[in-house]
Formats: C-alpha cells, structure tokens, sequence
C-alpha cells in the first residue's frame, strides 16, 4: 500500500510516497502543507537521508525506487542520472549518447522533467551542452541551482560585483 508524507526542508517542504516496493515520488511542494508528524516507516529512510543531503552530510542515496508505469527510455535516461557522481554535471547531449540515441536530446530533457523522484534522481545534475542552467521541474532554475551550489559551491557559486 503507498504511503505519503510532508516533510519540512531547508529548501522547503516535500512530498514523498512509495511503498514496500520503493520510494514512488519526491516532489518540493509550492504551497503550504501539514508535516507528517509520524512517518511511515516506508518513508522514515528517504527523509532522513534527504535531510543529510541537504545537510551536506550525504553525497548519495540508498533507497529502493519504484518506477512502476514509466516508460523503458525514461528508465534508461534515469538510470544514467543515478551514476552522475555528486557535484558534477552532464548535458542532455551526453545522456542520449549514453543511452545510444544521439538524437534524443529533447526527449531526454522530457524524461528529466517527468521524473518522480527528484533529487533521489538527480536531474538537477542535468544542463544545457553550454551550460546553461535550463528548466528544473522540481522546482525551477533558482533550486536547481541552489542545489548545484550545494553539491559543488566552488563551481556554482555566484559572483557578486566589487563596487
């Protein structure tokens, strides 16, 4: 049976479900929300070590994930995202060579934004071949790059103006 709770973040609040089968969706939530309280157990490993990683005190998960009804090439693609190592970045051009459709690019940004499982499923690691930060459905470019600069803040980080 899925189970759901709201868990409060330093990057604001989150909706997580899954099941015995696995963590099924982690989404920031862009309206107010009750926190679950009591977490069920299902969920209690996958706020915890959200909470590390936001902490900057994990650089990777260890979760069973449910992709059940998504489509083979979304698999694929976020299966390459699970080995993109922390702090570092790909281009949606070098996914689709890793999956073996060069040409896939743009189907590769729409697997990035269907995925369910957000930041377990980094696709915020996920840029433009220049670049560029582009698009995050997880909660826009701003958290996409709040959460680069959190994993790599010497590459990330904003320069400010002297005067």
């Amino acid at each position: 049976m899925e189970q759901r709770a709201v868990i409060y973040t330093k990057f604001g609040l989150f909706e997580l479900t899954g099941s015995e089968k696995g963590i099924a969706t982690v989404h920031r939530l862009d309206y107010e929300e009750s926190i679950t309280e009591d977490l069920p157990k299902v969920l209690r490993k996958c706020a915890q070590q959200l909470n590390a990683y936001f902490a900057g005190k994990r650089t990777s998960f260890d979760l069973k994930l449910d992709w059940e009804g998504a489509s083979e090439f979304n698999k694929k693609v976020w299966r390459v995202l699970l080995d993109v190592p922390y702090g570092h970045t790909i281009s949606y051009g070098q996914i689709a060579k890793l999956i073996k459709n060069p040409q896939a690019y743009q189907a590769v940004g729409l697997a990035n934004k269907h995925n369910p499982i957000a930041i377990i499923v980094p696709c915020h690691r996920c840029i433009g071949k220049d670049g560029a930060m582009v698009g995050y459905s997880g909660g826009g470019v701003d958290i996409k790059q709040e959460l680069l600069r959190l994993e790599n803040p010497m590459s990330f980080a904003i320069q400010g103006k002297l005067f």
